[in-house]
């Protein structure tokens, strides 16, 4: 039998479909960029809703790059693919012309959770990696931060990516796990998150933790913040920024941009003058966050948790 070719269902059902469409409204001979492709469905609706449209399809995860190009295959031309972090992929496509409209779906798919080998689930026997791009050269996975990092970089990882209340304890009893016993698996993480607490830990504090290593893992934060910013810059007038997020840190940080994005002034409010820009760059098109219909989440129970919010650029 042939290798087995990947799909987009292995990765992940694309989460609001129609949604997103309707804030991209793809049209013309527009190129839109796809900065978190995964499994290609995003960009395969894209693709079929606008025949003339391109796509610039980025991931830093080949094994979803390798998905995408199956899923998009047909498509040619229409499609460049680029491995690269989002917050960089400005920097490693030649854009011959500005955007015609972002879509960024944040967090981990669902074929990266399921695969063991990848390291991001509480699993028994799971080895601690966690990072989006294993091949990344340097980049160091959940098993050498938690052997590594100084117990108040720790406590900062599980306070501030994790909100966990026990943060502290947390970080004294990896130290001192570490001292004696690295980590390797998720089951050194599980046995040390039972001494912090004093009991067996659940299920959503256990996925408090693993969400809190993956994001420092892989600067994920970090990455948002710069890339939001990159992309407003490379868009064209009236395009549109769409941004589905998972977490409350990064759905915060998204609606503080748009936000802060959309106002004539941002200038300290004792300011006797305006010296700022003095107009808005855009407009919010998302007033409060948008949330899967029942169906889709009785359909599609991961999409539970994702927030959707739009911008268009004046």
């Amino acid at each position: 039998m042939g290798e087995r070719t990947e799909s987009v269902a292995d990765f992940h059902e694309p989460v609001m479909v129609k949604e997103v469409l309707e804030f991209l409204a793809p049209a013309g001979e527009g190129v839109y960029l796809d900065g978190t492709v995964g499994g290609g469905g995003h960009s395969a609706a894209l693709l079929d809703e606008c025949a003339s449209c391109r796509v610039v399809a980025v991931d830093r995860d080949p094994e979803a790059l390798k998905a995408a190009k199956a899923t998009l295959a047909s498509a040619g031309a229409r499609v460049q693919f680029v491995q690269a972090r989002f917050d960089e992929a400005i920097d490693a496509v030649e854009l011959a012309e500005p955007l015609a409209g972002v879509l960024l779906d944040l967090g981990v798919s669902s074929h990266q959770l399921d695969s063991d080998r990848r390291g991001f689930a509480f699993r028994a026997g799971v080895e601690l990696d966690m990072r989006m791009d294993a091949s990344q050269a340097g980049g160091p996975g959940a098993a050498e931060i938690l052997n590594s990092e100084p117990e108040e970089v720790l406590a900062r990882i599980f306070h501030e990516y994790g909100e966990e209340p026990r943060s502290r304890g947390l970080a004294r009893a990896v130290v001192k796990r570490r001292s004696s016993t690295p980590f390797r698996t998720s089951d050194d993480l599980v046995a040390t998150l039972y001494r912090a607490l004093g009991r067996i830990p659940n299920t959503k504090e256990k996925a408090r933790i693993f969400q809190a290593l993956r994001i420092a893992v892989n600067e994920e934060l970090v990455c948002l913040e710069r890339g939001l910013t990159r992309f407003r810059e490379a868009m064209g007038p009236d395009a549109c920024l769409v941004v589905l997020s998972y977490h409350s840190l990064e759905d915060r940080m998204v609606k503080v941009a748009f936000r802060d994005w959309s106002l004539s002034c941002v200038c300290p409010p004792r300011m006797p003058l305006c010296t700022c820009r003095g107009e808005p760059l855009g407009k919010v098109l998302t007033r409060r966050a948008v949330r899967p219909s029942e169906i889709e989440v009785s359909r599609n129970p991961r999409s539970r948790s994702a927030r959707l919010r739009a911008w268009r650029k004046g």
